[in-house]
């Protein structure tokens, strides 16, 4: 099996892990789990689950964590801290379909914020793309009606996905602009580890508001997916394999997530599709289709 094949089983899991946390973060709202507090206590677990694996490795790599601190930091904050927080709060405000599409968009945004980082160089068909792309996010999120961007009548639970879009671009994009050189546990133990510093600021503010857990059964089993699956299993895999092809082939991937999580939404939480959902899915995807013909032009 080649490492190519690997890295894309991988990355097909982690779509497939990824678009299930969009329906179980649709649960949570369902069942009134606070989403920063579900964020801060998903990453908690899975630190309390890898450090012991990985603390000997972080001492011993010590030099390298300090001289590559501040790029750490911020792959911390854009994927731990901001993105995940952001996903489960911006769905007490808008649909599964919504997120799924928007977020389908990040591969082309990662191309964007490669050439900005100088990582790639663009050509016509990527800012053509591009252009179709964000085209099929403003129709889903005015849903065809274009006034609302003049009188700013917007969703804003899709508002906050698009905070969530840039975020996890930068971070896929970071990947492979600064590489640590650490194992790819001990790299998620570090940037859990400064994520929980950001996240616990996020807790407190749900507590002080009296936004509470209530530990049932359906919390159990909504903590063991974030945790084990979207969590453990989609960030091991992705990291390995954007280090193996790279962030721009690794994002392609992610226009799974709109089929994965479509079906889900529509048969486990009777969601309606929408012909807003399909100009903008079409938009989107011939945003993709011209992003990814990267040697035609240049």
């Amino acid at each position: 099996m080649s490492a190519n094949f690997k890295a894309y089983l991988m990355l097909t899991l982690c779509a497939f892990f990824w678009s299930g946390n969009f329906i179980v973060g649709k649960f949570a709202t369902l069942y009134q789990v606070p989403p920063l507090t579900l964020n801060f206590f998903r990453w908690l677990i899975v630190w309390i689950i890898l450090i012991p694996f990985t603390f000997k490795d972080i001492f011993l790599n010590i030099k390298i964590i300090k001289e590559k601190f501040y790029s750490i930091l911020l792959m911390s904050i854009t994927s731990i801290s901001i993105f995940n927080s952001v996903v489960y709060y911006s769905l007490n405000f808008t649909q599964v379909l919504n997120g799924a599409l928007m977020i389908s968009t990040i591969p082309v945004l990662i191309i964007f914020i490669s050439f900005i980082f100088r990582v790639e160089k663009i050509n016509l068909n990527q800012v053509l793309g591009l252009i179709l792309s964000i085209t099929g996010v403003v129709i889903i999120i005015t849903q065809l009606e274009f006034s609302r961007l003049i009188h700013l009548d917007l969703n804003k639970g899709d508002l906050w996905l698009l905070v969530a879009m840039l975020s996890w671009a930068i971070y896929s994009t970071m990947l492979k602009t600064h590489k640590t050189g650490l194992n790819y546990l001990t790299f998620i133990s570090v940037i859990v580890t400064l994520g929980l510093i950001f996240l616990f600021p996020q807790f407190l503010f749900e507590f002080n508001n009296q936004e509470l857990i209530k530990f049932n059964f359906a919390f159990i089993l909504i903590i063991s997916y974030v945790v084990l699956f979207a969590g453990l299993g989609a960030y091991i895999f992705w990291n390995k394999a954007v280090l193996i092809v790279g962030p721009s082939r690794a994002g392609i991937f992610l226009h799974l997530m709109p089929v994965f999580s479509s079906f889900m939404a529509i048969f486990l939480l009777n969601e309606k599709l929408m012909n807003f959902h399909i100009f903008g899915a079409i938009a989107i995807i011939l945003g993709i289709y011209l992003s990814s013909r990267k040697k035609s032009l240049s």
